[in-house]
């Protein structure tokens, strides 16, 4: 299913349209358009800051010949979400039997229900 990514510029808000690479052997910093899942060692970058791109004295910008599209969700990503939602609200999914917490104070109870957790209210000193 394709999530909303944000730049990762610090302050950004944008949509990430490209990604970033860094080729530390070849002293490359490679921009191309927008990676099907987040990787580690890569950064998201909407459109100003993947056209704005500078490297270090020495590297050199290997950037993507062309207009960054932002993403284009499918059915089958609205779809997937759909049975998502609808699997996590089944009537007839196992429920976890809730722990009495004994710390927690008389009454209080704590444990999982179906996808939720529930957390008892901490101490207070």
């Amino acid at each position: 299913m394709l999530s909303v990514r944000r730049c990762s510029r610090s302050g950004c808000t944008e949509l990430a349209v490209a990604t970033l690479t860094y080729v530390y052997a070849d002293s490359t910093a490679v921009v191309g358009p927008l990676a099907t899942q987040a990787e580690p060692h890569t950064y998201d970058l909407c459109t100003a800051h993947a056209h704005r791109l500078t490297a270090p004295r020495g590297w050199e910008v290997v950037r993507f010949e062309g207009e960054f599209a932002p993403p284009q969700h499918s059915s089958d990503d609205l779809t997937a979400l759909a049975e998502a939602v609808r699997e996590a609200g089944r009537a007839d999914r196992p429920i976890e039997v809730a722990a009495v917490d004994v710390t927690a104070g008389p009454g209080v109870s704590t444990g999982r229900r179906g996808h939720l957790r529930v957390l008892p209210t901490p101490p207070e000193d």
